[in-house]
């Protein structure tokens, strides 16, 4: 299995930025890759369809949901990146006027090698945090 696991520091309070990335139905508001979610269903088992801004659809079920530890697990049902058996972590730490943004993955490569599967989630991520950067500030 592969894995995957960044983070980003933020200059806003952890409550703050888990109203955002912690939302599972509005990934479109802080990622440039998603430009809409539609959600079935409500807290864990509900699954979110991602219309990619280039084209596609990511199919992603939550698996666990702990808001008072501010931290969910997802995985990825169907969709066009070269992973398989994917399983994500994002959590967020940290107190007021600071916090970060873990990002973490396992998952085995489809179609293409570990380096260049690796390589994708991690660019996905990366998106992900420049654009939190943009909202939140470092």
């Amino acid at each position: 299995m592969a894995k995957v696991s960044m983070f980003v520091d933020l200059d806003a309070s952890a409550d703050a930025v888990w109203a955002t990335v912690g939302d599972f139905a509005a990934l479109e508001r802080w990622h440039p890759a998603v430009s809409r979610s539609e959600t079935d269903g409500t807290g864990v088992g509900a699954v979110r369809d991602l219309h990619l801004a280039g084209g596609g659809l990511l199919r992603e079920r939550l698996e666990n949901l702990d808001a008072a530890g501010r931290s969910l697990r997802y995985t990825i049902l169907e969709g066009p990146l070269p992973v398989r058996d994917y399983v994500s972590t994002l959590r967020v730490s940290g107190g007021d006027g600071h916090s970060t943004v873990h990002w973490s993955s396992e998952f085995a490569p489809a179609g293409a090698s570990e380096a260049e599967a690796v390589k994708m989630i991690e660019g996905i991520y990366a998106a992900g945090f420049d654009k939190l950067k943009t909202i939140f500030g470092t």
